[in-house]
């Protein structure tokens, strides 16, 4: 019997953290292992508790991976209605208040015995290897496929001296994504072009969303008006995540569309800033906290309005659309993937905003095609990121170079001396500056540290 083939999947964050780099590799490893046909293993951060506490929400902590893991797998399996037969293991993280985000400890290529280490999916390769201090992923690995989820470029720009961060962060994100991985997938065009770089959005929506929609075509069929709300938006309650172009655009067109009610429903930063000038406009905005988007007060809007341009594909977006509602989003490249969807209306300026927006509160959206809906969900996402992936066109053992082919033996044999070289400069840079498990982490995670300076670590063989 042919051992299965074995994919890693790595990502930056985990649940109960509801974020996208701890939702969409879960769905990811959940449909992968789907059909059986391969093994599946989604490698997580564990966090110290205090790290926990700040970092997940309604003060849920966990003390040890197995309860985080229990937690995750009945989370996933209530959405999925899957039996989730991918393995769970977790490695050592430090939550950065700086960068808002988990930055990794130590060398969690680790994390995968040698003899499974297949492929890896490096969810925000970026991110994983900035500061990764240990194997070569591409030679632990014989092949390494980067997912690259956020537009950091944006989010960089808009703070002090940004462009000069910005220009900084273009050429570290080239550099270590270089060094790591053999094939890069950009969910949309708003990423930062990467060596090896292919387009194709991989993220399918929860299937809850598609059960919702599917309800609404089947009340469609039997109403004339299955939508009795007007508009509303959904997002974390920070300026960078739409609500400054969507306040702007109110402000500037309020006479245009006198009479417009739109219901704002976020939590973060900015929520008071927001909500103060909410109340400047002549138009009725009303501010509500952040709640599930599958909550049913959701479910009878008809349009939702998204004029963010610093996603890469917006989760919400996907989530409205599948939920059959008109969507408005800006005439963006990181909205191409909607495009095709006959309830996506996109917009220019000012002008054409209004235009979308008024003609859409008079209309009924058009029902979910079969097409539609299931190029939304997670089985179809699979589908492109395999295709994408090339996964089924891997060589069983890492490519040789052929000694009868000189000049591009040399060539090739030149292009690895130069990556080489510029592994070792990242190697011998990240181990000043790469952060180390503490001795707590260490023990809850059952690890052995073979260099604990470097945070070199191996999992405990169990006796």
């Amino acid at each position: 019997m042919n051992k299965k083939e074995h994919i890693a999947i790595f990502t930056t964050a985990s649940l109960p953290w509801m974020t996208g780099t701890a939702v969409n590799p879960l769905f990811r490893a959940a449909y992968l292992a789907k059909d059986g046909c391969r093994k599946v293993t989604l490698v997580i951060p564990w966090l110290s508790k205090s790290d926990q506490e700040h970092v997940y929400p309604n003060d849920i902590t966990f003390n040890s991976p197995k309860e985080q893991e229990k937690y995750v797998r009945e989370w996933i399996e209530q959405r999925t209605e899957l039996s989730c037969s991918f393995d769970i293991c977790f490695y050592p993280g430090k939550f950065s208040r700086s960068k808002r985000s988990i930055l990794a400890l130590g060398d969690i290529t680790e994390s995968i015995p040698d003899e499974e280490s297949d492929i890896a999916v490096l969810e925000e390769p970026e991110h994983l290897t900035w500061y990764h201090h240990g194997k070569r992923w591409k030679i632990k690995f014989r092949l390494v496929i980067g997912i690259v989820h956020t537009n950091y470029l944006e989010y960089v720009k808009r703070e002090k001296n940004g462009r000069a961060y910005a220009f900084l962060l273009k050429y570290i994100n080239n550099w270590v994504v270089d060094i790591y991985c053999h094939k890069v997938i950009r969910l949309s065009g708003a990423t930062q072009e990467l060596p090896r770089s292919i387009i194709c959005n991989v993220h399918g929506v929860n299937p809850k969303f598609l059960e919702i929609g599917m309800q609404k075509k089947e009340q469609q069929k039997l109403e004339s008006q299955a939508f009795t709300k007007g508009a509303y938006y959904i997002g974390k309650m920070v300026w960078s995540k739409g609500y400054k172009e969507l306040l702007n655009l109110l402000q500037d067109h309020q006479n245009e569309l006198d009479g417009l009610e739109v219901d704002l429903f976020g939590t973060g930063e900015d929520s008071d800033q927001i909500q103060d000038a909410a109340k400047e406009l002549s138009l009725t905005i009303r501010v509500n906290p952040g709640r599930d988007h599958a909550d049913p007060i959701f479910h009878d809007y008809k349009v939702f309005l998204n004029p963010s341009t610093t996603d890469v594909v917006c989760t919400t977006t996907a989530e409205a659309l599948a939920m059959g509602k008109i969507v408005i989003c800006a005439d963006h490249i990181s909205n191409e993937f909607f495009k095709q969807f006959a309830n996506c209306r996109t917009f220019k300026d000012g002008k054409s905003f209004v235009e979308v927006t008024r003609q859409a509160l008079t209309e009924q959206p058009a029902p979910l095609t079969d097409s539609e809906m299931h190029e939304l969900s997670w089985d179809a996402a699979t589908s492109r990121f395999l295709e994408a992936a090339e996964l089924n066109k891997i060589p069983d053992q890492k490519p040789t170079i052929s000694d009868s082919k000189s000049f591009m033996s040399s060539s090739l044999s030149f292009n690895k001396m130069s990556e080489d070289a510029s592994a070792f400069m990242h190697f011998v840079g990240t181990a000043l500056v790469s952060p180390v498990p503490d001795e707590q982490q260490i023990k809850e995670l059952g690890l052995n540290i073979t260099s604990k300076k470097h945070g070199f670590f191996t999992r405990k063989v169990a006796s």
